[in-house]
């Protein structure tokens, strides 16, 4: 059994999720004869955006329970190893533009040959920017893992489509989508069973700064293995998942300062980097979603967008809010599961997930910027 702390992980996933809910994006087809070249999704990031690499690693961050993916009806409602009931926010946005098929886990067998042209999923729960991070789990996919692998499968497309047209598929009609940035928080700089060394050496400002260099420099290299069409997003507010709010025995309206302090100070750099590579990397396009605000406006306003509470953990076990134990085949499960933000300690609902995934398909200004994903799917083209 994990250990209380390992269980941190997944409430970085929520940031992630939430990041990483954009992360998930998918793109479309080309809208001509609909039987043309697809547009494709290959996601990164860690458990919110996880659609089951964690599956084929022996690791302590699984989601391959029961009664995980409950309400996913690709799989007869059987868990896949998502960290939801149902469908991730990319499951949501790629069906949303289009794309037939949910891209496939990148160490599943099945991720070859023509599957591989919808899009990968490169996700893995646990995993951060820095390779330190989350290795309370044992094993999980760090960003520079996860590009490695992605070089594996532009070598694949090549192979699959000629290098013209694998050129033009991956720059034209690919998606890229980064979820990630929180698990370097709450299970990294924040753990200090693993971080005391660096947290005296490092002030909240250099650690944010490290990561970000980090970043830019992984953006750079998908870059230079033809990516031109980015999502990402920042880190959300991680101090208000269930998990934070029970350990923390704090009332339903308050969250937990110092992780919400950090994804602040973190996304306000994140923002200038995301100008800085518009400015930079020439022919790219990288779209910024404010999925701080998008989150904490579902969370604030809950009864508003039809959920009955925002605090307490839908399966889960545990404190005020459900919020200790991890989802699992002894958990306490609600039956009103569309009513819930949350659907376990640390990961956001399908239906929450439905509304922050149409928020980033059309959505807002002050939530994605400089366009939405439908607009990012369409140009170019």
């Amino acid at each position: 059994m994990a250990s209380k702390d390992a269980h941190v992980h997944i409430l970085s996933s929520l940031a992630a999720a939430l990041a990483l809910f954009i992360a998930f994006t998918a793109a479309a087809t080309d809208g001509a004869d609909g039987g043309e070249a697809l547009g494709a999704s290959y996601i990164f990031g860690d458990s919110l955006v996880d659609a089951g690499n964690n599956n084929f690693l022996p690791t302590l961050s699984k989601a391959n329970i029961k009664p995980n993916g409950i309400d996913f009806k690709a799989s007869g409602g059987k868990p896949t190893g998502r960290y939801t009931n149902g469908r991730t926010i990319g499951d949501i946005i790629g069906e949303e533009l289009g794309q037939k098929h949910y891209a496939v886990p990148f160490l599943d067998p099945n991720s070859t040959g023509q599957a591989i042209l919808y899009g990968v999923n490169y996700a893995s729960g646990g995993g951060g920017i820095m390779n330190a991070t989350g290795r309370i789990f044992v094993n999980r996919l760090s960003m520079d893992i996860q590009i490695d692998y992605f070089n594996i499968t532009r070598k694949q497309i090549d192979k699959l489509l000629g290098a013209s047209k694998a050129k033009e598929h991956v720059m034209k009609r690919s998606i890229f989508s980064i979820t990630i940035g929180s698990n370097d928080f709450l299970n990294n700089y924040l753990l200090p069973v693993l971080s005391i060394g660096a947290r005296v050496t490092q002030t909240p400002d250099s650690f944010v700064d490290d990561l970000l260099n980090h970043l830019k420099s992984q953006l750079t290299r998908l870059y230079q293995l033809d990516a031109r069409k980015f999502i990402l997003g920042n880190v959300g507010p991680i101090g208000c998942i269930p998990y934070q709010r029970t350990i923390n025995q704090l009332n339903e309206d308050e969250c937990v300062a110092l992780p919400n302090q950090l994804a602040n100070q973190y996304n306000a750099k994140l923002k200038d980097l995301v100008a800085q590579l518009n400015d930079n990397l020439p022919g790219a396009t990288f779209v910024h979603a404010n999925v701080y605000d998008l989150v904490m406006e579902l969370i604030t306003n809950y009864a508003k967008y039809g959920f009955k509470t925002a605090s307490k953990a839908c399966c889960g076990n545990g404190g005020q809010y459900a919020g200790i134990i991890p989802c699992g085949p002894t958990s306490t499960l609600c039956t009103d599961r569309d009513k819930h933000v949350f659907w376990d300690p640390y990961h956001p609902s399908e239906a929450a997930n439905i509304l922050i995934a149409k928020q980033l398909i059309q959505g807002d200004p002050k939530y994605v910027s400089p366009m939405n994903l439908k607009e990012l799917r369409d140009l170019g083209l």
